[in-house]
């Protein structure tokens, strides 16, 4: 799901901003990514991605993905893109925001997380490591 909702958000005709994103929203939840912390991940993203991944199917999807990665060494915000509209979701506020991230065993990684505006606040409906 975090795959193919990405390569949607991609293609979504984006509207480049240069204003600051809500970074605190995803590196707090790719922050228990990191830590392996797979049902709290599942507990704080949105609900498109609640309802696109169920929980026990994330787990079993994002484990073997991060872990022969291993730790994070470090993690720099290279882009943030807004969007009014994404494939196959409800139009809305979007933001994807692009991470070049450094594991133990890959040096350099593209992390992409998608946002988008809820009721409670920002939260991730998407996530992809190239």
């Amino acid at each position: 799901m975090f795959g193919i909702l990405l390569a949607l958000a991609l293609n979504a005709a984006p509207e480049p901003q240069s204003q600051q994103p809500d970074v605190t929203a995803a590196t707090t939840w790719v922050g228990l990514v990191d830590a392996k912390r797979w049902s709290d991940s599942w507990a704080a993203a949105g609900a498109l991605f609640q309802s696109q991944m169920p929980q026990a199917r994330w787990a079993s999807n994002i484990a073997p993905v991060r872990a022969p990665l291993g730790s994070v060494t470090s993690r720099a915000l290279k882009s943030v893109t807004k969007s009014k509209t994404l494939p196959g979701a409800p139009d809305g506020e979007y933001e994807l925001l692009q991470f070049v991230t450094s594991f133990a065993n890959k040096s350099t990684s593209t992390e992409t997380v998608v946002l988008a505006r809820e009721a409670s606040g920002w939260k991730v409906n998407g996530y992809f490591i190239r």
